[in-house]
């Protein structure tokens, strides 16, 4: 059963694979710091269609040259991708392990990797942060803010401490912010400390959802997926740990007039150039939040990563797996 199961999951994934282009969308270049990383004659391919909502992509690297993981929301299932194997089922559930219908986005949403390089990602519908433990399946990181449950994890990132930041919108809940099972007041944005300890260092942003680091571990940037306030934020981090004042990056407000979709996942290249999905696009920021160009699929875009060389961006744009080769 569980054979036929996966089989029939990734027919789901790959279906309509005639009707899946090879490529789609364009680069845009508007400073010419853009061009260090891709021109208007580098390509956008896609990979693999078929899909629901891909969301939450991040690259393993193993001796057969790496793979990718990546998150359906809709279908409660992470899959896995390799130049050599293509598209394959890898878990599911993945985020929602209860018995009776929760929604339409229960599953994982953000996936990452611990300091031990274990599997460590979003659960919408178990409103959790979940380690995929060793040959001991998974273990809840954190579920709960002063007694009560989070609304639903969105996205994560750790520090080289071991520290853990994720955001905590309601957007996996059924009825979203308006449902009778939230609990939350407000949608934060936490640390998990290496040591156990969940602060609480935002709810100022309405709701927000991508979150990454600076390489020097000093400023986190927060996208915020509120259609009335589309922006990225940036804020410096305390040596105790406190986010002090932020500061607005990018606002994507006059972009929504011409694209569909939000802020919403981000990765940070090791140079500190900030790549964040929003609407259409990827948005390629500078540390200081020039805009540097897009990559525009002309669809909703909802994250990215690089491979471990830097040498792809890979893309989670609605019902595509995209990526994008980098200089």
């Amino acid at each position: 059963m569980r054979k036929l199961l996966s089989l029939l999951l990734l027919g789901l994934a790959t279906c309509g694979v005639a009707q899946t282009p090879s490529t789609i969308g364009q680069i845009e270049v508007l400073a010419p710091e853009m061009e260090t990383y891709a021109d208007a004659a580098t390509k956008i391919e896609v990979l693999a269609g078929g899909f629901t909502w891909t969301e939450g992509p991040v690259w393993i690297a193993d001796d057969g040259g790496g793979h990718l993981l990546f998150s359906d929301i809709p279908r409660n299932s992470i899959f896995r991708w390799s130049q050599s194997r293509g598209v394959e089922l890898f878990m599911r559930p993945s985020g929602y392990t209860g018995v009776s219908y929760y929604g339409l986005e229960p599953g994982s949403n953000g996936l990452t990797l611990d300091p031990e390089h274990r599997l460590t990602m979003c659960e919408h519908g178990d409103r959790r942060v979940s380690v995929l433990t060793r040959g001991g399946g998974k273990r809840t990181l954190v579920d709960r803010y002063q007694g009560k449950r989070l609304n639903s994890p969105n996205d994560l990132t750790f520090d080289n401490s071991g520290n853990l930041y994720f955001t905590d919108p309601p957007y996996g809940l059924p009825e979203r912010a308006e449902d009778p099972r939230r609990e939350l007041d407000f949608c934060g944005v936490y640390r998990l400390g290496a040591d156990g300890t969940l602060t609480l260092l935002t709810k100022e942003m309405t709701r927000p959802n991508g979150i990454a680091l600076s390489p020097d571990e000093k400023t986190l940037y927060v996208a915020q997926s509120d259609p009335e306030r589309p922006i990225w934020m940036a804020f410096p981090i305390g040596d105790d740990g406190k986010l002090g004042q932020g500061k607005v990056l990018h606002d994507a407000k006059e972009a929504m007039k011409d694209y569909p979709g939000l802020p919403d996942g981000m990765t940070v290249k090791k140079d500190g150039t900030i790549f964040g999905s929003g609407p259409g696009a990827i948005y390629v920021l500078s540390p200081a939040g020039k805009l540097l160009g897009r990559i525009i699929t002309g669809g909703r875009v909802s994250n990215c990563t690089f491979d471990a060389e830097e040498a792809y961006l890979y893309i989670t744009a609605d019902n595509f797996l995209c990526r994008v080769k980098m200089k």
